[in-house]
C-alpha cells in the first residue's frame, strides 16, 4: 500500500505543471467519441498534473453527447465539458466557442474525434511548444485530397506573407497566441490563416498515418468546406482583388480598342451606316469609364475589407529589452 502511494506521489512529481485544455469538435461522431475519450483521458492524465476536456457539441442529431455523458462517469478525477450550440454553427465558430471557455496555459484543438494517429503525437506537440513554439500543429506526411492541395496552393501563391497552410489534425495553442488573436482580428472566419499571420514562432509536426480511413464529411459539411475555402481566399489573400482588377482591365482594354477602331472606321471607310459611329463612341467611352470606376472602386473595397477585418496595423514576434 505505502509502495503504490510512493509511486503516485513519484508520478505526480514528474508531471507537467501547466494546466492544460483539450477542445474537441463534434459532429454525429458518436461511433468514434467513446474510443477517442478514453485514449485522450489516458494521455493527458499520464502527463499532466490539471487539464479539463471541452467538447463542443455542434447540434449532433446521434448520441454523441449521451456517450460523452456515459463515459465522463467512469472517467473521475478530471474535468470534462460539453459546449452545445443552438444551432449548426461549423467547425470555425464552433472551436472559437471552445477556446474561449477554455482556462489553461496551453490550449489543444482537436478538429475531429476520428483519429489516424498514434496518442503519443499529442505529447509530441506538447513538448515542441515549450521550446518556444506559440502554436505547434500536426499534419501526416501523406498527400491529401485534390481540393485541398488546390486550395492551400492558391492559399500560399497569393497570401500577403506567404503563408504555408496544411492539412491539420490537431493542434496547440499557448495563452500568450489565444490572447495575441484576440488583439489582432475583430472575428475569427478561418483560424489557420490568423494562426499564421498573427506574428508568433509557429512549426508544423508531421506524422505517419496508423490508418488509411480518415475524416469524411457530409453535403452540409461538404458545403461549409467550399464557403469557408472562398471567405478565406477573399479574407486573406489578394486573389479576389487581383481577379477582378484584371477582368475590369481587361473590358477596360477591349473598351479602349473599341474606341480607336471606331474612329478608324470614321476616318478611313467612306461608306459608314448613319449612326453607328455616334453609337459605338459614345458605348466605347462608357464602358472605358464604367470599367475604369469598377477597378478603382474594387481596390477601395478590398482596402476597407483589410481595415475592417484586422484591429491593429502591426504585429511582432518578441521584444528584446538590451542593457537593462
Amino acid at each position: 500500500m505505502e509502495t503504490m502511494i510512493l509511486d503516485d506521489r513519484v508520478r505526480k512529481l514528474n508531471q507537467e505543471k501547466n494546466f492544460i485544455s483539450a477542445v474537441i469538435y463534434v459532429r454525429n461522431h458518436e461511433t468514434e467519441l467513446e474510443l477517442f475519450l478514453r485514449k485522450l483521458a489516458e494521455t493527458l492524465r499520464e502527463t499532466f498534473e490539471k487539464f479539463e476536456i471541452i467538447f463542443v457539441n455542434d447540434y449532433s442529431s446521434d448520441s454523441s453527447v449521451e456517450i460523452i455523458k456515459k463515459i465522463s462517469k467512469e472517467l473521475t478525477g478530471m474535468t470534462i465539458s460539453i459546449v452545445n450550440l443552438s444551432y449548426f454553427q461549423g467547425l470555425e465558430a464552433a472551436m472559437v466557442a471552445g477556446v474561449d471557455l477554455a482556462i489553461g496555459d496551453f490550449v489543444f484543438e482537436f478538429d475531429s474525434p476520428v483519429v489516424d494517429y498514434n496518442f503519443k503525437e499529442v505529447i509530441k506537440v506538447y513538448q515542441q511548444s515549450l521550446k518556444g513554439y506559440d502554436i505547434v500543429s500536426t499534419s501526416p506526411n501523406t498527400a491529401g485530397k485534390l481540393t485541398s492541395r488546390i486550395f492551400y496552393s492558391l492559399f500560399h501563391k497569393y497570401s500577403r506573407n506567404c503563408v504555408q497552410l496544411n492539412t491539420e489534425r490537431f493542434r496547440i495553442l499557448s495563452r500568450r497566441s489565444i490572447n495575441r488573436i484576440n488583439i489582432l482580428s475583430a472575428s475569427i472566419p478561418y483560424r489557420k490563416a490568423i494562426y499564421y499571420n498573427c506574428g508568433l514562432q509557429t512549426v508544423n509536426l508531421k506524422y505517419t498515418p496508423i490508418l488509411k480511413a480518415m475524416i469524411g464529411c457530409n453535403e452540409q459539411q461538404r458545403s461549409e468546406r467550399m464557403e469557408l475555402a472562398v471567405n478565406s481566399l477573399l479574407l486573406f489573400t489578394s486573389l479576389g482583388a487581383k481577379v477582378a482588377l484584371y477582368m475590369a482591365t481587361l473590358m477596360a482594354s477591349i473598351s479602349l480598342f473599341m474606341l480607336g477602331y471606331t474612329v478608324y472606321v470614321y476616318v478611313v471607310i467612306d461608306r459608314v451606316v448613319e449612326g453607328w459611329t455616334t453609337i459605338m463612341l459614345f458605348t466605347s467611352v462608357s464602358f472605358t469609364g464604367i470599367f475604369v470606376l469598377l477597378a478603382i472602386l474594387i481596390k477601395y473595397v478590398s482596402l476597407i475589407l483589410h481595415l475592417q477585418h484586422t484591429k491593429q496595423n502591426y504585429v511582432f514576434e518578441s521584444i528584446e529589452k538590451l542593457n537593462q
